[in-house]
């Protein structure tokens, strides 16, 4: 577990590249993105890490061929943060609750995948809890801490995976491992209140940010890391010949781009429970499970958050102390293949990448496949999200896996 955290210095807000908008388009039929196939290049090249395998698992990888699953992580933009001040370019109608459910309902239903996880869930027990389920799916939730209404759910199809272990990652827990807390004055009032209840997911497209310094000093850490961000993760069970026990992670992390100590401090608490967890499962499965993380990590592609996760270094002093190696290797689907979208966020303040599917690489599972995402130019994003065609401010994002037959 983690032991102390100590502060980063704040830094600047940064520039994002902005793409010109056209009219946007009004045909009211929400898309359903599909998988492209992976050239077998890019799938062998993946799966070759020297630093991973050696060159037997790479001989096995290169020649068997096992069962399939698919995944998809999707910030699916919770209904409570969906005001026009918030959206001014989106046609009101798309915005209204009964227009979204139905077009997010479409998009869930038609990809067709095994396992979606999904962030800004805030209609869980209400809607997608019971509907999905008559869609075959079962499923694992987590609500966010204090007083938000959303959180971040895992949906499995009931015929292709079993749940064999959950457990919750709330990162206010940063709290303890804070150095000096006996000796901070804050009552917990305050710190519960800190965070504000601004449309903080809104992942710096609504422009609104919390109130910093309203209820305590955000130069407090017991106040700074009390963001009310969670996550989720399990381990389930491959209903296919393979018996495959596979590690999926659902996390939304913070999103002020100013609060790069609080993003960097839960990007490693997220690793250090899941290293955790991973040990957890093999001693009591007695396997070796594949590991996938999926979510809204608001953070772009080439930041400090993003490195970490990929490479376990950051240039800033570390907020949370951790071991010199990460506790789980990391490789972003996208990246390894076509290279990170431009774009999984898409709104007139904000145009970018902020949502990722990482993987463990081994020799036990490799991707053969992702989720086109549309260009900037395309017709369908025109004018900034969301919009009829895409009932979030988000695209989803998603990968295809194969099990390597041992």
């Amino acid at each position: 577990m983690l032991r102390s955290i100590s502060l980063l210095p704040r830094l600047p807000f940064p520039t994002f590249r902005r793409i010109p908008f056209a009219t946007m388009s009004v045909e009211a039929v929400p898309i359903v993105p599909k998988f492209v196939p992976m050239k077998q290049s890019e799938i062998t090249s993946i799966n070759m890490p020297e630093v991973c395998m050696d060159r037997s698992v790479q001989d096995t990888i290169c020649s068997n061929h096992g069962n399939k699953f698919s995944i998809v992580s999707y910030n699916i933009l919770a209904q409570a943060y969906v005001k026009s001040a918030f959206f001014p370019h989106s046609p009101k109608p798309c915005l209204r609750w009964k227009a979204r459910s139905q077009a997010l309902l479409t998009v869930l239903k038609g990809l067709e995948v095994d396992f979606l996880c999904l962030q800004e869930v805030d209609e869980y027990d209400s809607f997608y809890k019971d509907i999905m389920e008559k869609h075959g799916y079962s499923s694992i939730y987590i609500q966010r801490s204090g007083q938000k209404r959303d959180g971040c759910g895992v949906f499995y199809k009931q015929g292709r995976a079993e749940l064999v272990l959950q457990e919750n990652i709330e990162y206010n827990d940063l709290v303890k491992f804070i150095e000096g807390e006996a000796n901070s004055s804050l009552k917990d009032d305050q710190i519960s209140s800190a965070a504000g209840n601004a449309h903080s997911e809104q992942n710096h497209s609504s422009g609104e940010e919390d109130s910093k310094g309203d209820h305590g000093d955000p130069n407090d850490p017991r106040v700074r890391m009390k963001r009310d961000c969670v996550g989720i993760m399990a381990a389930f069970r491959l209903k296919d010949p393979s018996d495959h026990i596979l590690i999926i992670a659902n996390t939304h992390i913070y999103w002020d781009p100013e609060w790069i100590d609080v993003k960097l401090a839960q990007a490693k608490y997220l690793l250090s429970r899941l290293g955790q967890f991973r040990t957890l499962v093999s001693e009591k499965i007695e396997c070796i499970p594949s590991v996938i993380v999926t979510g809204d990590f608001n953070s772009t592609p080439g930041d400090q958050v993003y490195n970490y996760l990929i490479s376990g270094n950051s240039t800033s002093v570390p907020t949370v102390e951790c071991p010199d190696e990460l506790p789980i290797p990391l490789s972003s689907v996208y990246a390894c293949t076509r290279g990170e979208p431009p774009f999984t966020n898409y709104t007139p303040d904000f145009t970018g990448t902020l949502d990722y599917i990482f993987f463990s690489p081994s020799g036990h599972i490799r991707p053969v496949s992702f989720l086109e995402l549309p260009d900037a130019d395309s017709p369908s994003v025109a004018g900034g999200l969301p919009n009829y065609q895409h009932p979030s401010d988000h695209l989803p994002i998603g990968a295809e896996f194969e099990v390597v037959k041992e």
